[in-house]
């Protein structure tokens, strides 16, 4: 448009566009406007930018107060004080709107306008405008209304938040409608921050207990999703005599939605409260949950298991929660068998080689030979993993016999993953044991009578030439790709000629 002076001309396009019915299309031409404020001078800006604002708080239709409400945050940051007293009582008329769509997008708003004020004009004017939002007859409204409570209460002190915040969120947690109760669920730990220490701990953990017991569902699973940011607020004796007889019901709720919000959580709470309070208070819920009947929940349980096992400790890991991984290590769902083989590795570190070799030894082996090609294949990044954390010598003589038992077994499937564990081993391991073991194995089926397999011998080899030394290669490697140049399947005789030319290079 030729330049940052002639930026009003994008004005009437995008007021157009902000006066439209259709939500998405009138949200954008906000988000617009927002962006090209800052193109503008500050005297350009109150000719052009506040005149705007004007006609769209002025408007007939609540489309123009809606957007109005979206762009005053910016306007009041760039004018005069007096121009901001303007400012605010047009805000004030825009949240007495009749239209519930306007006042929502007024409610929605203040947050982000609420910075910009001076405490005593917040006390003064705002305080008041919260106040009514929170009863607004629309549920729509008044859960907006939390989250403005939460920037207000910032810019309090607690005294203050005592007699203004505070009776609003208690009002809103007992709220009629399930949707604001959730919003308090949702922001609780953000509210714990703004009030501080003290009012939640006397007055936001009875409030946290109330939506852990809730009749919605939807209320129970966003408070069992904060239960370890609220446990690091308050202190463990509270934690234990308020939280976890809540926790406790939970782990057997009628929903699964719920179950497996705690689930993703509440593992957190043994680095809070220790190795004793856990054994002693969480470790049977655990072990619940890792039973539970929904996949999910199991699956959400499994993906924590790191915060706790650092805090247990060998004996209470092998007493009690081994039992369940070995089990749910052959569970029917392939999603949690995949997040058991994530959680080897760390369980190894935790466990030590020979007490892993006793207890989860055979079972990796197992996962090698799984029907889901997803299993097989983290089985295999699994004992590059494991082979990292115990090292060479334990592979060779833990691991490498059963690769070579893989790879003589009747099942095609068996021997082609024998090969994808070379793959993977092949860049951690020793060049010795890559030279003296997995090049043997790899070169024995060089005439397996599946073409798939003579194919991935090609693609071993392939990657086995940046490994070994070049007399290996010349010596080894070469006449055996040479060989499978003559193949009867074309696939093998490519991947072989694409092999070669790598000899080559």
């Amino acid at each position: 448009v030729g330049g940052l002076e002639h930026a009003h001309i994008i004005i009437p396009l995008l007021e157009t566009l902000a006066r439209v019915e259709e939500t998405v299309v009138r949200e954008k031409a906000v988000e617009s406007l927002c962006l090209l404020s800052h193109q503008f001078t500050n005297e350009a800006f109150e000719e052009h930018y506040v005149a705007l604002l004007k006609r769209l708080v002025n408007g007939d239709w609540f489309t123009t107060k809606s957007s109005a409400c979206g762009i005053l945050h910016i306007a009041f940051s760039r004018v005069s004080p007096m121009a901001q007293t303007e400012l605010r009582s047009l805000y004030k008329t825009l949240c007495e709107e009749e239209t519930p769509m306007v006042r929502r997008s007024a409610c929605a708003n203040m947050k982000k306008l609420i910075p910009h004020m001076d405490k005593e004009v917040i006390k003064k004017e705002f305080v008041e405008i919260f106040k009514t939002f929170s009863k607004d007859e629309q549920d729509s409204v008044r859960l907006l209304a939390v989250e403005n409570g939460i920037v207000i209460a910032e810019k309090l002190n607690e005294e203050e938040n005592q007699q203004i915040v505070k009776p609003v969120i208690s009002a809103c947690a007992a709220d009629k409608s399930w949707r604001v109760r959730y919003m308090v669920a949702n922001t609780l730990c953000e509210l714990c921050s703004a009030l501080g220490k003290e009012i939640a701990q006397t007055d936001l953990l009875p409030i946290f207990v109330k939506l852990l017991k809730d009749s919605e569902a939807e209320v129970r699973s966003a408070s069992s999703s904060k239960v370890t940011a609220i446990a690091k607020i308050v202190p463990i004796e509270l934690t234990i005599r308020t939280i976890i007889p809540c926790i406790r019901a939970l782990t057997t709720d009628e929903s699964q939605h719920v179950r497996a919000a705690l689930a993703s959580d509440v593992m957190g709470l043994a680095p809070i409260i220790g190795k004793n309070h856990t054994t002693e208070h969480l470790l049977d819920l655990f072990l619940q949950l890792l039973k539970d009947e929904v996949p999910e929940v199991r699956l959400n349980i499994i993906g924590k298991l790191d915060q706790v096992t650092p805090v247990l400790g060998v004996d209470e890991l092998s007493q009690h929660l081994l039992p369940a991984i070995i089990e749910l290590a052959e569970d029917r769902q392939w999603r949690v068998r995949l997040a058991i083989i994530e959680y080897v590795p760390l369980l190894a570190q935790q466990l030590g080689a020979n007490f892993f070799n006793d207890k989860l030894g055979a079972l990796c082996m197992t996962f090698l030979g799984d029907c889901v090609y997803s299993i097989r294949d983290a089985a295999t990044k699994n004992l590059k993993k494991l082979t990292q954390v115990f090292g060479d010598s334990w592979f060779k003589t833990h691991i490498l016999p059963k690769v070579v038992e893989l790879s003589k077994h009747n099942n095609y499937l068996y021997r082609l993953t024998t090969l994808f564990s070379i793959n993977t081993l092949s860049s951690i391991v020793d060049s010795d044991i890559v030279t003296n073991d997995l090049l043997p194995i790899t070169l024995d089926l060089l005439n397996d009578r599946i073409a798939n397999i003579r194919l991935n011998v090609a693609k071993t080899l392939r990657l086995l030439i940046g490994v070994v030394d070049s007399g290996i290669v010349e010596a080894s490697i070469k006449p055996s790709l040479n060989k499978l140049l003559e193949d009867k399947d074309r696939d093998v005789r490519y991947f072989a000629s694409v092999a070669l030319k790598c000899c080559k290079q």
